[in-house]
Protein backbone atom coordinates (compact mmCIF):
# COMPACT_ATOMS: atom_id res chain seq x y z
CA UNK A 1 0.00 0.00 0.00
CA UNK A 2 1.00 3.53 -0.87
CA UNK A 3 1.35 5.91 2.12
CA UNK A 4 0.71 9.14 2.99
CA UNK A 5 4.07 9.94 2.51
CA UNK A 6 4.19 8.60 -0.94
CA UNK A 7 0.53 10.01 -2.04
CA UNK A 8 1.90 13.65 -0.44
CA UNK A 9 4.97 13.34 -2.77
CA UNK A 10 3.38 13.06 -5.73
CA UNK A 11 0.98 15.71 -4.89
CA UNK A 12 3.82 18.40 -4.23
CA UNK A 13 5.67 17.42 -7.83
CA UNK A 14 2.76 17.60 -9.16
CA UNK A 15 1.92 21.27 -7.96
CA UNK A 16 5.36 21.94 -8.66
CA UNK A 17 5.44 21.12 -12.11
CA UNK A 18 1.37 23.22 -12.37
CA UNK A 19 3.59 26.09 -11.03
CA UNK A 20 7.05 25.95 -13.04
CA UNK A 21 6.44 29.36 -14.77
CA UNK A 22 6.19 30.89 -11.48
CA UNK A 23 10.27 30.14 -10.73
CA UNK A 24 10.66 28.81 -7.04
CA UNK A 25 7.54 28.13 -5.22
CA UNK A 26 7.39 28.93 -1.60
CA UNK A 27 6.58 25.47 0.35
CA UNK A 28 3.91 27.45 2.50
CA UNK A 29 2.20 27.96 -0.83
CA UNK A 30 2.01 24.40 -1.96
CA UNK A 31 1.29 23.25 1.94
CA UNK A 32 -2.07 25.96 1.31
CA UNK A 33 -2.87 24.54 -2.23
CA UNK A 34 -2.58 21.53 -1.16
CA UNK A 35 -4.15 21.50 2.15
CA UNK A 36 -0.71 19.94 3.60
CA UNK A 37 0.72 20.75 6.58
CA UNK A 38 4.00 22.88 6.30
CA UNK A 39 5.39 20.79 8.28
CA UNK A 40 5.04 17.45 7.07
CA UNK A 41 6.23 19.20 3.44
CA UNK A 42 9.48 19.75 5.28
CA UNK A 43 9.60 16.21 6.59
CA UNK A 44 9.35 14.95 2.49
CA UNK A 45 11.12 17.71 0.36
CA UNK A 46 14.65 17.05 1.53
CA UNK A 47 14.32 13.21 0.12
CA UNK A 48 13.58 14.69 -3.34
CA UNK A 49 16.24 18.09 -2.92
CA UNK A 50 19.24 15.30 -2.01
CA UNK A 51 18.08 12.84 -4.84
CA UNK A 52 18.00 15.80 -8.02
CA UNK A 53 14.31 15.83 -8.64
CA UNK A 54 13.99 19.30 -6.46
CA UNK A 55 16.17 22.14 -6.00
CA UNK A 56 15.44 24.83 -3.13
CA UNK A 57 16.47 28.69 -2.47
CA UNK A 58 16.72 30.24 0.69
CA UNK A 59 15.92 33.64 1.71
CA UNK A 60 13.74 36.41 -0.26
CA UNK A 61 11.73 34.66 -3.40
CA UNK A 62 12.98 31.29 -2.15
CA UNK A 63 11.22 27.95 -2.35
CA UNK A 64 11.29 25.04 -4.48
CA UNK A 65 11.35 24.04 -7.99
CA UNK A 66 11.56 20.93 -10.23
CA UNK A 67 15.08 20.31 -11.76
CA UNK A 68 13.98 18.49 -14.60
CA UNK A 69 11.10 19.14 -17.13
CA UNK A 70 7.77 16.94 -15.76
CA UNK A 71 7.58 14.69 -18.76
CA UNK A 72 11.28 13.09 -16.96
CA UNK A 73 10.24 13.13 -13.52
CA UNK A 74 8.97 9.47 -13.16
CA UNK A 75 6.37 8.24 -10.65
CA UNK A 76 8.01 4.86 -9.76
CA UNK A 77 11.51 6.96 -9.06
CA UNK A 78 9.19 9.17 -6.85
CA UNK A 79 7.07 6.91 -5.75
CA UNK A 80 11.22 4.76 -4.43
CA UNK A 81 12.23 7.53 -3.26
CA UNK A 82 9.25 8.33 -0.91
CA UNK A 83 8.13 4.79 -0.33
CA UNK A 84 11.11 3.15 -0.62
CA UNK A 85 11.02 -0.82 -2.41
CA UNK A 86 7.63 -1.16 -3.26
CA UNK A 87 7.76 -5.20 -3.16
CA UNK A 88 4.77 -7.19 -2.22
CA UNK A 89 6.97 -9.64 -0.15
CA UNK A 90 9.82 -9.59 1.83
CA UNK A 91 11.76 -11.50 -0.22
CA UNK A 92 11.34 -9.40 -3.09
CA UNK A 93 12.65 -6.62 -1.18
CA UNK A 94 15.92 -4.98 -1.91
CA UNK A 95 18.68 -6.43 -0.57
CA UNK A 96 17.09 -9.15 0.84
CA UNK A 97 18.52 -11.95 2.09
CA UNK A 98 17.87 -15.28 -0.44
CA UNK A 99 14.97 -17.13 0.91
CA UNK A 100 15.61 -20.48 2.11
CA UNK A 101 12.44 -21.88 0.11
CA UNK A 102 13.11 -19.19 -3.49
CA UNK A 103 13.76 -22.58 -5.15
CA UNK A 104 10.22 -24.69 -4.48
CA UNK A 105 8.23 -21.65 -3.60
CA UNK A 106 5.09 -22.04 -5.21
CA UNK A 107 4.06 -18.48 -4.88
CA UNK A 108 7.23 -16.19 -5.58
CA UNK A 109 6.33 -16.85 -9.68
CA UNK A 110 3.12 -14.73 -9.30
CA UNK A 111 4.63 -11.94 -6.72
CA UNK A 112 7.87 -11.45 -8.74
CA UNK A 113 5.54 -10.82 -11.86
CA UNK A 114 3.04 -8.62 -9.19
CA UNK A 115 6.10 -6.77 -8.67
CA UNK A 116 8.07 -6.37 -11.99
CA UNK A 117 4.13 -4.96 -13.54
CA UNK A 118 4.07 -2.43 -10.17
CA UNK A 119 7.70 -1.28 -11.26
CA UNK A 120 6.51 -0.87 -14.64
CA UNK A 121 3.34 0.49 -14.53
CA UNK A 122 4.97 3.61 -12.30
CA UNK A 123 7.81 3.84 -14.57
CA UNK A 124 5.34 4.53 -17.34
CA UNK A 125 3.89 7.59 -15.77
CA UNK A 126 5.38 11.08 -15.93
CA UNK A 127 4.56 14.19 -13.35
CA UNK A 128 3.43 15.60 -16.71
CA UNK A 129 1.07 13.07 -17.23
CA UNK A 130 -0.36 13.77 -13.72
CA UNK A 131 -0.92 17.28 -14.31
CA UNK A 132 -2.56 16.16 -17.73
CA UNK A 133 -4.46 13.82 -16.11
CA UNK A 134 -3.62 10.92 -18.73
CA UNK A 135 -2.24 7.46 -17.71
CA UNK A 136 0.55 5.49 -19.39
CA UNK A 137 -2.13 3.87 -21.48
CA UNK A 138 -3.09 6.98 -22.39
CA UNK A 139 -6.73 6.76 -20.70
CA UNK A 140 -7.92 9.14 -19.14
CA UNK A 141 -8.41 9.59 -14.99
Amino acid sequence: MISTKGRYALRVLIDLAEHQQDGYIPMKEVAKRQGISLKYLEQITPIFTRNGLIEGLHGKGGGYRLTKEPEQCHVGEILHLAEGDLAPVACLACNAKSCDRAETCRTLPMWKKYYDMTNAYFDGITVADLVKNVVASDDTF
